[in-house]
């Protein structure tokens, strides 16, 4: 199978099914990349900023992770309380374990445990947004801005920018880290509050976790302004697959299923060896189907 045979194949793929489709989908920016090879093979204005909402949290929590402080009690600062939707409800004075912090981060997307974790570890949101972009940087995000370890991209947060590109870097990272994949995959956490003995049950945004069998993670994100958000990993007959996606409109999880199950129908025999053809082959067709031009690298 020639180089443009592997190209076309993928071009049915992705066609099939989607010429009857009332709605086009449309993606602002996508990406999605076998893991087991080392060459993203699927993507479109991968390298586009946009607004990456609760994606951002992903960072936050890796720097938690990392700090080496996972078992310290935060106690809940004001500020941490004052943050709009979603949030876990923590009240000020209240006193949570930072591992807990980072899966009320992760599992519900609660901006009170972000910025609880920031101004634990930094002692202030703009300083630990600076460590997020020092972090980032070291990471290799190349293009990423962050302002705040929540996601909010409005007023004095303006400027939380990434591209999916960044974001794949990041993720690709982040669950080579201790904890991370057992915090992306959970339906629910009981995060426990050390003063009062009060439980707080939360659960997940990521609808894709019930509702397609090979769905391992990873997070949602949302705002007006960014739209629909996601970062999802899928493992299936042996493969590994992770899928970053912003600005979605329709059906995100419809659209992530779809494009994880096109992705591993392509044989492996096959996909090796479009991966090997590298270069050699065309890099560009039309998609329409999925919002405009996407790119075979």
């Amino acid at each position: 199978m020639t180089a443009v045979s592997v190209i076309l194949l993928f071009s049915l793929f992705f066609r099939a099914g989607t010429a009857d489709a009332a709605v086009p989908v449309l993606i602002d920016s996508y990406i999605i990349k076998d893991l087991g090879y080392s060459r993203v093979f699927m993507s479109k204005d991968s390298d586009r900023l946009i607004r990456p909402a609760s994606l951002t949290k992903i960072l936050t929590c890796v720097l938690a992770i990392e700090s080496g402080k996972l078992d310290q009690i935060v106690v809940i600062p004001r500020e941490a309380t004052l943050v709009e939707p979603s949030k876990a409800g923590f009240r000020t004075g209240d006193r949570i374990r930072l591992i807990d912090l980072v899966k009320a981060s992760m599992v519900s997307s609660s901006n009170d445990a972000a910025f609880a974790i920031a101004m634990h570890l930094s002692g202030s949101v703009k300083g630990f947004a600076a460590a997020m972009n020092y972090r980032a940087r070291a990471i290799g995000m190349k293009h990423s801005s962050f302002t705040n370890p929540a996601g909010f991209d409005t007023g004095e947060y303006s400027g939380n920018l990434s591209t999916a590109e960044d974001l794949l870097v990041l993720t690709e990272y982040a669950i080579r880290l201790p904890h991370f994949n057992d915090m992306a995959m959970l339906g629910s956490v009981i995060v426990p509050e050390y003063r009062t003995g009060k439980m707080f049950l939360l659960r997940t945004h990521n609808k894709l976790l019930a509702r397609y069998p090979y769905a391992v993670g990873i997070k949602t994100g949302f705002t007006r302004r960014a739209g629909k958000c996601l970062i999802a990993r899928a493992q299936k007959n042996g493969r590994d697959m992770l899928l970053v996606m912003l600005n979605a409109r329709g059906d995100r999880w419809g659209i992530a299923e779809e494009m994880f199950e096109k992705a591993f129908s392509t044989s492996e025999s096959a996909f090796r060896r479009f991966a090997e053809a590298g270069e050699g082959g065309l890099r560009r067709l039309d998609h329409s189907a999925w919002g405009g031009k996407s790119k075979l690298q």
